[in-house]
């Protein structure tokens, strides 16, 4: 699986705006301060922001102190939202429907085995994904891979 830039700096400036949550709830975090973290211009960091605050995982305050507050807690944002926020499903609903081939469509499309390969990926994928809060993700590598362990124990 392959991270859009879109997906990974929208993940990236998410973090961000929640690292800030828990020392200092009450100021939000401007464009300005997530696209210097994030080494990024601000105009994409505005964009990337805006997509998640029209997804209902920010708030935003405009004017000269104003900026960016995670929604709900981060414990309550499944990575699965996010990633719905900033992208469309890993596979499509016309996905193995056709290739480009000469054929158009795909000859072993009534006998396909890699289409049930391809949707059972898709399926551990999203499993993950909703285990996996952004208040996870905020933390170190290890304490992230010791959250992915115990889910993976649970379920």
């Amino acid at each position: 699986m392959k991270l859009t830039a879109q997906e990974e700096y929208g993940i990236r400036c998410l973090i961000q705006v929640a690292r800030r949550a828990p020392h200092d709830a009450d100021t939000p975090m401007s464009i300005r301060e997530v696209a210097e973290a994030e080494g990024l211009s601000q105009d994409y960091a505005a964009k990337l922001l805006r997509v998640l605050r029209q997804a209902e995982l920010l708030t935003s305050e405009r004017g000269a102190s104003g900026g960016y507050r995670l929604s709900r807690p981060a414990r309550e944002i499944p990575l699965s939202q996010v990633m719905q926020a900033l992208d469309t499903p890993m596979y499509g609903a016309d996905f193995c429907a056709g290739h480009s081939g000469h054929l158009g469509a795909c000859s072993h499309q009534s006998s396909c085995s890699l289409r049930p390969v391809w949707r059972a990926v898709e399926g551990a994928v999203a499993e993950v994904l909703g285990r996996l809060s952004l208040a996870e993700l905020i933390q170190q590598e290890p304490a992230v891979t010791s959250a992915l362990e115990s889910n993976r124990r649970a379920g």
